[in-house]
């Protein structure tokens, strides 16, 4: 049975896999370069960073399954990961866009709160 914990956290992680794919995949075509508000001019200079910074949201993802994977046995893993999501989004928000706030951080938030109560 899915407690309120792992739906949320699996959202998450589904959240960074498309992230990774926008990132890696599609920063240079049309919906990659408006999810971003990107030109095209700056989308090509700026392919190589963008596919590097969506790996790191594939690691997140991938942290995210593993602690769902073990399920019980260590919410530990979950909390760790859900942690580096709520850094990177307060990073984010502060360094590059408000949206990231919402986006990332207040979900994380969300997700800790819900293994944290264990609903």
């Amino acid at each position: 049975m899915f407690t309120l914990a792992n739906a949320v956290v699996l959202l998450i992680a589904l959240l960074h896999v498309y992230i990774l794919v926008l990132e890696m995949f599609l920063w240079n075509t049309p919906r990659g370069r408006k999810a971003f508000g990107l030109t095209p001019e700056f989308a090509e200079q700026t392919r190589t960073l963008a596919a590097n910074q969506g790996l790191y949201n594939g690691f997140l993802a991938a942290g995210l399954f593993w602690g769902l994977w073990l399920g019980p046995v260590d919410g530990g893993v979950k909390v760790f990961f859900l942690l580096c999501v709520l850094v990177a989004g307060l990073y984010g928000a502060a360094t590059a866009s408000r949206r990231i706030l919402f986006v990332q951080a207040l979900p994380a938030t969300l997700g800790l709160l819900c293994v944290y109560l264990g609903v």
